[in-house]
């Protein structure tokens, strides 16, 4: 793929190297969660809202920063087609097929990889599928699962939310839907975080998550359940087994971490801004009032792969080449000043960011994510009305990934729990050590 010199912007000179011409990295040991930001404005301010990057070395791409972009990317499939088929770094052999980032942007038979009709009939089922959960009971389940992990930790009087809470909690509320138990969640969990690290191990992550699908859609074809699972398998759109396995691992991909790190997020705002705190317990804010914000300001996906040109075309002041990967900003899109008003901060009840992507490829999970979040926070500030944060803000740790924007920690501590009456929901002997700790998966 050849950059050419940025046309937008005071400066031609890569925002990280200095080195004119060379793309920015988005990947190495600095960039986590906390310093991208400061990327994406050096980037769009060297480049304008297109930005040469490379994920990997020797795999350039561009990554939209623009919210006016963004949106055109996701809406126009005649410009910019899902297919990694169409990658002409991938069709030359420039990329080795160990790359870390293979496993989130190789081919799949999956509704991410697929355009037009065959996108349509894998998301008509995806989504059959989950309108299919309970609102009701999903609400009752994450509320008890909350509960009880909140119960395991209360008597300690600290815990790290991130481990004992926002990773825990998706994993068995996500299992539960998918008609799997504690144990296969986890696996599956501690699978698909290697899977997104882009590292050397995100192929072997990928084979993992692989083999435990596998197995479960082999025992759900034997045996029928009221599971994500079974309504795909048995769908009007006669999915083939290896495209229920591939439309599971992007639920699952998707679904989950984005999840947590919604919910950890979320948390660390309402702990780290009295103003946020004290105006949702006064009402005069809500809790989906705070999840938006969260939306807007951390989205939970900072980046999300991949959209491909059909053609060469002029966008965002560059020179896109076909067969060029363009790259979701969609924390970028977000903090874009255009669409910012006075002050850069989003407006309470705004929900034209862009966190679950736009257009016909729009996050169809998005309602299931926001009422397991939302019961998620709703519970531990009921529970732990004087929780605060065990140490400063700024030595909070974020996880090491290119695609992800979250916490690896988030300690607290806390004196009066006001746990329910009566008998508290069951916890799994194998998720908490006698200390009180999550074990490590």
């Amino acid at each position: 793929m050849s950059m050419p010199h940025p046309t937008a912007g005071p400066a031609a000179r890569c925002p990280v190297s200095g080195t004119p011409g060379t793309p920015a990295a988005l990947y190495g040991p600095g960039l986590d969660g906390n310093t991208m930001p400061a990327l994406y404005e050096r980037l769009r301010a060297a480049h304008g809202p297109v930005a040469p990057v490379t994920l990997d070395p020797g795999i350039d791409a561009w990554l939209v920063l623009g919210h006016r972009e963004l949106l055109r990317l996701t809406r126009e499939e005649q410009d910019f087609s899902h297919d990694p088929r169409r990658w002409s770094l991938l069709r030359e052999g420039r990329v080795p097929p160990d790359s870390p980032i293979l496993p989130m942007v190789g081919w799949r038979p999956a509704l991410l990889f697929a355009d037009g009709q065959q996108h349509r009939r894998m998301r008509g089922a995806v989504s059959d599928a989950l309108a299919g959960i309970n609102g009701h009971e999903l609400r009752r389940g994450v509320r008890a699962a909350a509960e009880g992990l909140i119960a395991g930790f209360a008597a300690h009087g600290e815990a790290d939310l991130v481990a004992a809470y926002a990773r825990t909690l998706p994993m068995r509320v996500i299992a539960g839907l998918l008609g799997v138990d504690d144990r296969t969640g986890r696996e599956l969990v501690e699978a698909v975080a290697g899977l997104v690290s882009a590292t050397s191990g995100a192929r072997d992550a990928s084979r993992r998550v692989g083999a435990v699908l596998q197995g479960l859609i082999e025992k759900k074809r034997r045996v029928r359940g009221d599971d994500i699972v079974s309504a795909l398998l048995h769908h009007p759109a006669r999915l083939t087994d290896e495209e229920v396995l591939h439309n599971l691992v992007v639920m699952f991909v998707a679904g989950n971490q984005t999840t947590v790190n919604w919910i950890a997020t979320t948390l660390r705002i309402l702990l780290c801004d009295p103003a946020l705190r004290s105006s949702l317990s006064g009402g005069h804010l809500s809790v989906d009032d705070a999840l938006d914000l969260v939306l807007w300001r951390f989205p939970p996906t900072q980046n999300f792969p991949a959209r491909y040109a059909t053609r060469d075309l002029r966008f965002g002041g560059q020179d896109v080449r076909a067969g060029d990967m363009l790259i979701l900003g969609l924390a970028a899109a977000n903090a874009d000043p255009e669409v910012l008003p006075a002050g850069g901060a989003p407006v309470v009840g705004n929900r034209s960011h862009l966190a679950f992507g736009a257009g016909p490829h729009t996050c169809p999970a998005q309602d299931p994510a926001r009422l397991i979040t939302r019961t998620a926070v709703d519970t531990i500030r009921h529970r732990l009305p004087d929780l605060e944060l065990a140490v400063p803000e700024h030595e909070l740790k974020w996880i090491n990934s290119p695609w992800s924007k979250g916490l690896g920690t988030l300690p607290v501590r806390f004196t009066s729990p006001q746990l329910p009456r009566g008998p508290l929901p069951p916890q799994p002997a194998e998720a908490v050590t006698p200390a009180g700790q999550p074990r490590p998966y």
